[in-house]
């Protein structure tokens, strides 16, 4: 597998500083994680973007979209902020031929305790598994672009339910 990942910035990415005592998005960490993991496969890595997904635009997902569009790779992930998510993944619909899957964080990668890495192998899994399409990869599940929700209460990905839920984002 030739994996092509797409940094956006968002919780994955963010460092604490003391001196501020604020949280911001650093350099991409998902490189230097996979190195060390020693995946077995080749992988390019292209940041993007480097904000928090609250402050994403309609123009920064274009520019992520033409990112994909322009990649050879068919296998795609995404670095992204959990907050804005869905709303990428669903602006990323209809690209032919690429399995496209976006990951993030609850916690920074940087932290002890992060899902970081579980959610990045969940995903990895996903885009070398999952036919062409658009997918979310949280909380150790993989779900179809159109079809999940962050449960703002919760703190986790779900799937979406028939009503809309007044907590999701």
């Amino acid at each position: 597998m030739n994996l092509h990942i797409i940094t956006t910035g968002g919780t994955i990415d963010k460092i604490y500083f003391d001196d501020k005592s604020d949280f911001q998005v650093g350099d991409p960490v998902i490189g230097e994680l996979l190195t060390r993991m020693q995946v077995g496969f080749d992988f390019t890595v292209e940041s993007a973007l480097r904000k928090d997904s609250l402050d994403m635009t309609d123009e920064d997902r274009i520019l992520i979209r033409q990112a994909v569009e322009q990649c050879t790779e068919e296998c795609v992930l995404i670095t992204h902020g959990t907050d804005g998510m869905v709303a990428t993944a669903e602006a990323l619909t209809e690209i032919p031929g690429k399995c496209i899957v976006l990951t993030g964080a609850l916690q920074p990668a940087a932290f002890y305790q992060t899902d970081a890495i579980f959610n990045v192998g969940c995903a990895i899994g996903a885009a070398q598994s999952k036919k062409p399409g658009v997918y979310i990869a949280m909380n150790g599940q993989v779900f179809d672009a159109d079809k999940v929700v962050k449960n703002v209460a919760e703190n986790r990905f779900e799937a979406r339910s028939k009503e809309p839920q007044a907590n999701a984002v």
